[in-house]
């Protein structure tokens, strides 16, 4: 068996990534990154439409028309100057290309914010709200798609790499949703959206950086390296401080889609019943971390507190310990408006409605049922008696309870009936016996216990 050649192969790997032969002159390439930075005339106007494009496809949840507001945009132009300046150390193509980027950006928003403010439509919908919350992923993006963006752009075939980094990179929609925070006066889209435009301009800015030092570009300005150093060490300050509220937000991101998972881990698994099923289940965190799971029954009415008893305990194998387990069901159970209520809702209301009534009639009838066997307990006495007075002519008062009695070693509790007896005159045990033998048959009891008293006759005196 042959020995690979470590050196030949990590050759040829080099070969796939030599960039020699596929690069434009420096000169090349800085003119056209130069000429992207000027947002002047026709370049200010195509921003201006590409904003009102883009806020268009925002304001009616449009993908497809934010993607061709993304495509036209020139919004890339100043940034990636930027990183080329601080590359070639090129102070004057810098401030020219902050410049720039500063007045785009106004005029962005600006156009943005006047949109919305006469757009009769001003509902949050889903492509609006996705660009308020930035997190490391939008680092990430921001630094690859600025690092494919210089790679295009000093090539000799840039193919469709550069529309395909406008469209990555979405640098027009945070912008646009800047300007809605302002219209709507709602500081959370504001700070949100601006927050990831500026992460992706600082790492679109800092990969160009980085890809000019890869591929070699001649440093413009010798004569000042303190002052380019001083650039350099900004820049990477303010891209790090960039990343840590970025990085809290995707902690906090991950935190909230590991409990939505735990939780729900735990109704599927946990929430398994036969004539019960469950409708939904939402789980919460709020501001101060406190955990909140509700799910939602259908179904067979269960007892709610030993339910809750019962599986709160359960919650800590899931990993969501502490969380407040709220069960709903019955009537609580389907709350809908009259005008989303469809022929299987009214089927699912009128369910848990039928269920709701056996469950109440059930309950009747066992308080029925108990009542009833007080009530009997109460007169039995009275009833006996014409017969005890024949029979038994030594009893002067008699009187039949049931009660519970536990046993102290075991606790375990059993139920007795018991027959308080008040003599006359002293009763033979054969006697006692054969009242035993008359209460049992006479009552329908298995068994009775009969205790001598005097608590009767006191209670006569």
């Amino acid at each position: 068996m042959k020995q690979i050649d470590l050196k030949a192969f990590s050759g040829a790997i080099k070969d796939y990534f030599d960039l020699t032969s596929f690069l434009l002159p420096q000169a090349e390439a800085e003119e056209t990154i130069r000429e992207g930075v000027s947002f002047r005339g026709t370049n200010l106007l195509v921003l201006i439409m590409a904003i009102f494009i883009a806020s268009l496809g925002l304001n009616v949840n449009s993908t497809a028309v934010i993607i061709g507001a993304m495509l036209i945009s020139p919004l890339m132009g100043p940034i990636i100057g930027l990183g080329l300046a601080v590359g070639i150390q090129d102070f004057d193509l810098m401030k020219r290309s902050f410049r720039n980027l500063f007045m785009a950006t106004a005029f962005s928003i600006a156009t943005s914010a006047i949109y919305f403010l006469i757009s009769p439509v001003n509902e949050g919908h889903s492509e609006l709200l996705a660009r308020t919350s930035p997190t490391i992923y939008d680092v990430l993006i921001g630094f690859f798609g600025g690092a494919a963006g210089i790679i295009a752009i000093g090539s000799k075939t840039k193919g469709n790499v550069i529309p395909g980094v406008a469209i990555a990179t979405a640098l027009m929609p945070p912008l646009c949703t800047v300007g809605y925070g302002l219209a709507t006066w709602q500081m959370n889209y504001f700070l949100g959206a601006l927050y990831l435009f500026f992460i992706n301009s600082v790492f679109i800015a800092c990969a160009t950086t980085l890809g000019v030092k890869a591929m070699k570009y001649k440093v413009t300005d010798f004569s000042n390296p303190v002052r380019a150093k001083r650039v350099r060490r900004t820049v990477y300050t303010v891209a790090l401080l960039t990343m840590v509220p970025a990085g809290f937000m995707t902690y906090r991101m991950y935190r909230a889609n590991a409990f939505q998972t735990a939780c729900g881990r735990f109704v599927e698994q946990e929430f398994d019943f036969p004539t019960t099923q469950v409708l939904s289940y939402k789980a919460k965190e709020d501001s101060r971390g406190e955990r909140t799971l509700t799910v939602t029954l259908m179904g067979r009415l269960l007892p709610e507190d030993s339910l809750t008893m019962a599986l709160t305990p359960q919650l800590a194998r899931f990993g969501i310990a502490g969380t407040q387990l709220r069960i709903i069901q019955g009537d609580n159970s389907v709350q809908v408006n009259p005008g989303e209520i469809t022929s299987t809702m009214v089927r699912d209301i009128y369910q848990v409605t039928q269920n709701t009534i056996n469950a109440q009639r059930q309950e009747i009838d066992s308080l029925r049922a108990v009542t009833d066997v007080i009530a009997r307990n109460d007169t039995i006495g009275a009833t006996i008696s014409p017969e005890i007075k024949v029979l038994f002519p030594q009893v002067r008062d008699i009187a039949v309870t049931r009660g519970i009695v536990s046993n102290v070693d075991t606790r375990i509790l059993d139920t007795v009936n018991v027959a308080l007896v008040q003599y006359r005159s002293p009763i033979s045990r054969a006697q006692e016996e054969k009242l035993k033998e008359y209460l049992q048959a006479r009552l329908g009891y298995s068994n009775i216990d009969i205790v001598s008293s005097t608590a009767l006759s006191k209670k006569h005196k």
